[in-house]
């Protein structure tokens, strides 16, 4: 005659063994090592630019100039990028993405008719967005769209707007949010 072997029942037979778990939630914990990343970023003296300004053409660089000339008034080290959300959404993706493990602070994107430039920059990072609606040519109204395009951001990406044509007060704000 075979014997059967005998079959414990789940949990059963087994030492109790006290297990505490801290339960924090999700979005705590990632804000938690954002703020020691940030700390940590902030200890580190380097000579990297705080502010982005990218536009979506070089024909927009003479509008987005005075953002630059403020900034340099300012002693505040900036870099200047021309890129397109439209042309090349990965490239603007990816300079959004490491932004601010770049040192950056704070992005100035500057926008002609559907302005998708601040909007593409505000959805893959966490800083600061201040989008500039520029007018053109094509533009409605003297760049009304593009005004209205980042004005409108859908909720969760926040995108400050500043007047047509306005990249010295896109600046000035940049500034003021440096010094918080």
């Amino acid at each position: 005659m075979s014997e059967t072997p005998e079959t414990v029942p789940p949990g059963e037979g087994l030492p109790d063994i006290p297990v505490v778990v801290p339960v924090v939630p999700a979005t705590e914990a990632v804000a938690q090592v954002e703020a020691e990343v940030d700390a940590a970023f902030e200890e580190i003296d380097t000579d990297a630019p705080l502010v982005g300004i990218v536009m979506a053409s070089g024909e927009d660089r003479e509008k987005m100039q005075p953002a630059a000339a403020e900034l340099e008034s300012r002693g505040i080290l900036h870099e200047v990028r021309v890129m397109s959300a439209h042309g090349d959404p990965e490239l603007v993706a990816e300079y959004a993405r490491n932004a601010q493990m770049r040192g950056l602070r704070v992005i100035i994107a500057g926008g002609t008719l559907s302005a998708a430039l601040p909007g593409i920059v505000a959805a893959h990072t966490r800083l600061p967005v201040i989008g500039v609606p520029l007018s053109s040519p094509q533009a409605i109204a003297g760049g009304l769209d593009a005004l209205l395009a980042i004005a409108q951001m859908p909720p969760g990406f926040p995108v400050a707007c500043v007047g047509v044509d306005a990249a010295h007060n896109a600046a000035v704000l940049a500034a003021s949010i440096l010094r918080t």
